[in-house]
């Protein structure tokens, strides 16, 4: 990239500036008629009272008054045409080669050499891609039409006041090297201020991002203040620059705005002594006062843009220098196309592969060996033999400082990434999942380049272009990522049809399939979207009543009856009878919305509910009292928490804390929100007896009635023989509550409904829902050996040439691990499976061994043939 900013945009936006110069240059003539106009009313319109002739009229000295003004008028609004059409092309401008400049800085990062994140955090690198390059945006659509533009109309007001008297031009300029001088030795000293402005900044954010990412170790050891104060020290550098910098740059502003009003003291004395003495006209005194209170803003708009400059090439040189490290990757080896009749088979040859760190380290010291690809290869060496780089370098993921490694004669670090990146894949420890769902992280290896085309018509086929255009004229990506991206063709699939089941066979070789399986329960559909899956779930739960009707299984369900009240469900479920399908009606807020009010208003249950919030509270707060916040009754009564107990505690000591009156409307609805999440059967603690229930069925039976029209999508009712769009599939399959109180019944009603759902060959239509379940930012919600196994099952249905592990399974258990293995060198038995592994009796299952020492390959062989005393292998053995 260019490391001045004016060769970055010349180069990029050239001819948007010399239209935006040309619109310039074309305004001023209109500026210097709205200057000469006051002169021409004062002088002749005012002053001469005969008749004057303008473009072959005749006009009388009112009539050529109101000419001229009507004129004055229209040249005014076509200065401000000028300007707004300037103006809004520049902020055109700027946006799209601010587009262009993130779009380039995010494209180098995904070329960086991944040394490089060890250096820099993801904090520090989302600072200058969205905080630091943002006011770029501004300056670069006015880097040269700014100057032109102010300089222009300062030229011109200058020249109109020396056509009027020499000597007033002269009085108007005498400042202006004073200016001259001094700002720009000021305004150095700000910019070396900016610059330590900016990298403190940084460091502010490296600071944040690596909190963010040790939360849990600060907590955990107690750091919370030392980390505050080490914050608190940054703060304070920052605090200390910027404060240097105001001083400075108001300085400058103080300069200036006492300069700019000497300027009239000079035209009243000097202009007032002229026009005394008859050398100078009133109109023209006026017109030149005028002229020079337009002539301050755009000598001020040139001040400021002087220091922008400086401020953006500072910025502009500190975020390129950054993104341009040592090592980054050619872009065309990112960029081009695949090479026909490449395939990575054949010989796998390192020849002294060297590696060193940044500090001089040898990582890896002529790392030598050979082996014929296809083959299953195991790498083994203790800590620090170098065996990670060395999985890198042949998943093509780190270069060597020297030696070379081919591939059937093809140097690895020479090909394209459209083909190594297509023909193989790494999962390393730990592994990264996006954010998204369970589905496109597993077919996020298959999306190469888009293969198929949205068919827009109308409207939005209008967007698109418009977008596209703009893409281009930025230089960003013209690939629609709204295409179909996947490479079906690629994992031997024919079609969409297909990812499902090779998506189950993948989760099951990696031991997630059971764990996408209960994410799919707990999923919801839309069932107007998927009609034959609602009526499957309907099947389902007809399938599952019948078994319910077992002495077995009979009491560990509730089934929802709209004629009963469901002992095993809050009060709150049972009022609403249904599912919230928004926040509407979330349980949480349930008791200050103003329908649900007017409901138990009807019902008469307000009071009701209020006492036993009282009671509820009394017994909570009687119950807790000497009990610990983690304590088996703050789960067991989990409508309340330790956090919330003072609040109520409070509530209850007062001294007149049972007398309904006196409560407030925030407390009444602080006691009916706590009575709304008791569930009499987990609860135990009779407060809800057989003629409340009946009342609250009342309540039900009035909600429903009753509900408002703008309201009537805001819950999903249940329905014996209708899908419940906001539940659950589990929910909709049980229609109805697991008991509370019976020996291992979530179990037992769970093996119940995969036994159903198996019979009904409904098992991978529910792992297709689990499939949508969302995975969180970088995989927060699943836990770290579901992300292992996801990447895992994404490298298996990628179905690459060569997948190369490093410690893929470390976070697993040791028969998951086994099985794990097993698994993939069975189904990568004919392709080329290269594993850097930790025990080194698994490498007896691979068909060749590398063993690392100190940087270099000792040994290599089949396992048994190393496997003898006085080998590597076998000191490795005995080690472990």
């Amino acid at each position: 990239m260019d490391r001045n900013i004016f060769r970055y945009i010349l180069r990029h936006s050239l001819r948007a500036q010399i239209a935006i110069l040309a619109m310039t240059v074309a305004s001023f003539p209109f500026l210097y008629a709205t200057l000469e106009l006051p002169k021409l009313i004062i002088n002749d319109a005012l002053a001469d009272p005969n008749p004057h002739r303008v473009l072959g009229f005749t006009f009388d000295q009112v009539q050529y008054l109101f000419v001229l003004c009507g004129m004055f008028l229209l040249l005014v609004l076509v200065n401000g045409a000028f300007k707004y059409v300037v103006n809004v092309y520049q902020g055109i401008v700027g946006e799209r080669m601010l587009r262009r400049l993130r779009y380039e800085l995010f494209s180098r990062i995904m070329r960086f050499p991944l040394p490089h994140f060890r250096r820099v955090s993801s904090g520090e690198i989302v600072q200058m891609i969205n905080g630091e390059v943002e006011p770029l945006g501004g300056f670069i659509g006015s880097a040269f039409a700014l100057p032109a533009f102010q300089g222009g109309t300062l030229l011109t007001i200058l020249t109109f006041m020396f056509v009027q008297n020499p000597i007033m031009g002269l009085a108007a300029i005498v400042l202006y090297p004073v200016q001259i001088y001094w700002i720009p030795k000021l305004q150095a000293e700000v910019n070396q201020l900016g610059k330590l402005r900016v990298r403190q900044v940084r460091r502010l954010a490296d600071r944040i991002g690596e909190t963010v990412g040790g939360v849990r170790d600060i907590r955990a050891n107690d750091t919370a203040q030392y980390e505050l104060s080490r914050f608190s020290r940054e703060l304070g550098v920052v605090f200390d620059v910027r404060y240097k910098i105001y001083k400075k740059k108001f300085f400058i502003k103080f300069i200036n705005n006492f300069l700019a009003q000497l300027g009239p003291f000079f035209f009243y004395s000097i202009g007032g002594y002229l026009v005394i003495q008859g050398q100078l006209t009133l109109g023209a005194l006026v017109a030149v006062i005028g002229a020079h209170k337009e002539l301050y803003s755009p000598w001020k708009e040139l001040l400021s843009h002087y220091q922008l400059t400086w401020d953006s090439q500072i910025k502009y040189e500190q975020v390129v220098a950054q993104f341009d490290p040592a090592g980054i990757r050619d872009e065309a080896l990112q960029t081009a196309d695949p090479i026909e009749g490449v395939s990575l088979v054949g010989q796998l040859r390192a020849a002294n592969v060297m590696l060193v760190s940044d500090d001089g380290q040898i990582i890896l010291d002529g790392a030598s060996f050979a082996v014929d690809l296809p083959s299953r290869i195991a790498i083994l060496g203790p800590a620090g033999s170098g065996k990670e780089e060395l999985t890198l370098i042949l998943a093509n993921l780190l270069e060597p400082d020297a030696g070379r490694v081919t591939i059937d004669g093809h140097d690895l670090h020479k090909l394209p990434e459209a083909v190594t990146g297509r023909q193989m894949t790494f999962v390393g420890y730990p592994a990264h999942v996006f954010a998204g769902t369970i589905a496109d992280n597993l077919l996020f290896g298959l999306r190469h380049r888009p293969l198929k085309p949205r068919q827009l018509e109308g409207a939005a086929a209008e967007v698109f272009e418009r977008n596209q255009v703009e893409a281009q004229r930025s230089g960003n990506s013209l690939f629609d990522s709204e295409a179909d991206w996947i490479a079906y063709e690629a994992a031997g699939l024919s079609g969409p049809e297909e990812v499902v089941p090779a998506a189950v066979r993948a989760l099951a070789m990696v031991r997630l399939e059971r764990d996408v399986y209960h994410m799919g329960l707990r999923g919801t559909i839309d069932p107007d979207a998927r009609p034959e899956m609602a009526a499957a779930v309907l099947e389902a739960r007809r399938a599952m009543r019948a078994r319910l009707e077992d002495p077995r299984f009979s009491r560990l369900v509730e089934v929802f009856d709209v004629e009963r009240y469901n002992s095993n469900a809050t009060l709150a479920e049972n009022l609403l009878f249904g599912a919230p399908v928004d926040e509407t009606f979330a349980i949480d807020q349930l008791a200050a919305h103003p329908y649900v009010q007017q409901t138990l208003e009807r019902a008469g249950l307000n009071d009701t509910l209020v006492e036993v919030g009282l009671k509820l509270a009394a017994t909570m707060v009687e119950l807790f009292a000497d009990l610990p916040p983690d304590h088996e009754y703050f789960r067991q009564f989990s409508f309340i928490s330790a956090d919330d107990l003072p609040e109520y505690r409070a509530l209850t000591s007062r001294p007149d804390w049972t007398k309904l009156d006196r409560l407030s409307p925030e407390d009444r609805q602080r006691l009916i929100a706590l009575t709304f999440k008791l569930a009499p059967a987990r609860h135990r603690l009779e407060l809800i007896d057989e003629a409340l229930q009946a009342r609250i069925l009342e309540a039900r039976r009035l909600f429903r009635e009753h509900l408002p029209p703008e309201l009537a999508g805001s819950v999903a009712f249940f329905d014996a023989e209708r899908y419940t769009a906001a539940a659950s599939l589990q929910d909709n399959i049980l229609f109805g509550k697991i008991a509370y109180g019976q020996a291992q019944a979530t179990e037992r009603i769970g093996e119940l409904i995969t036994e159903v759902l198996s019979e009904l060959g409904l098992h991978d239509r529910v792992v297709e829902v689990g499939l949508q379940a969302r995975t969180g930012v970088g995989g927060g919600r699943l836990s770290l050996a579901q992300r292992q196994k996801l990447a895992l099952a994404r490298a298996i249905l990628k179905r690459p040439e060569i997948l190369v592990l490093y410690e893929a399974t470390g976070s697993l258990d040791p028969v998951e691990q086994q099985a794990i293995m097993d698994a993939l060198l069975e189904e990568f038995a004919k392709r080329t499976l290269i594993w850097a592994v930790t025990h080194s009796e698994s490498a007896a299952k691979f068909d060749h061994v590398l063993i690392m020492r100190n940087g270099r390959v000792v040994e290599q062989g089949r396992y048994d043939e190393l496997n003898r005393d006085g080998t590597a292998l076998h000191e490795l053995i005995a080690a472990e």
